[in-house]
């Protein structure tokens, strides 16, 4: 066998060797992500009215964990992370923020869970048409975020706020 053709050869089985150890690895590092298991498929499915597809978990620099799918016409995000204490007024201040840019936010609280809509302002449409409820529980929040590309696919607070419940039961 000539010097080129081992070369190759031996560069393709450490490419096989790298996809292999890659594809085991993904499914310890999706397992370890908490967030992928606040909601079942079945329960979004429900909440949504479309099937969630390709959810896959991420970690995060901050040591939040996400978990982000797609339904036709939103993205999905599920988030769990410790509460700092200090999170409470930059949540406030961001509120503020897009409401000096003329968005329209509403929120709602109900006991541990709060839950808002953000409907963004005509010249910034891209910023999506935001549900999103938290649930706060022994130190860590857990949250569900649905972004639309347009108003009449945005999610309910009520169907968001459902899953928000069961959430709460799994942290």
């Amino acid at each position: 066998m000539g010097v080129q053709r081992r070369l190759r050869v031996g560069l393709g089985l450490a490419t096989l060797g790298t996809a292999v150890v890659a594809l085991a690895l993904c499914p310890r590092a999706a397992a370890q992500n908490k967030a992928c298991s606040l909601a079942t498929a079945d329960e979004l499915q429900s909440a949504l009215g479309a099937k969630v597809s390709g959810l896959r978990g991420i970690g995060t620099p901050t040591g939040a964990e996400v978990c982000t799918g797609t339904t036709p016409t939103a993205t999905v995000t599920l988030r769990l992370a410790k509460r700092s204490p200090e999170s409470q007024g930059k949540e406030v201040k961001g509120i503020e923020m897009v409401k000096k840019m003329g968005a329209q936010v509403q929120v709602k609280t109900d006991g541990p869970i709060t839950c808002s809509t953000l409907i963004p302002p005509a010249n910034l449409p891209q910023m999506g048409y935001n549900t999103t409820c938290s649930v706060l529980k022994n130190g860590q929040v857990a949250a569900i975020e649905v972004t639309a590309k347009s108003q009449k696919n945005m999610a309910s607070m009520d169907s968001l706020h459902k899953i928000a419940e069961k959430m709460a039961e799994r942290i």
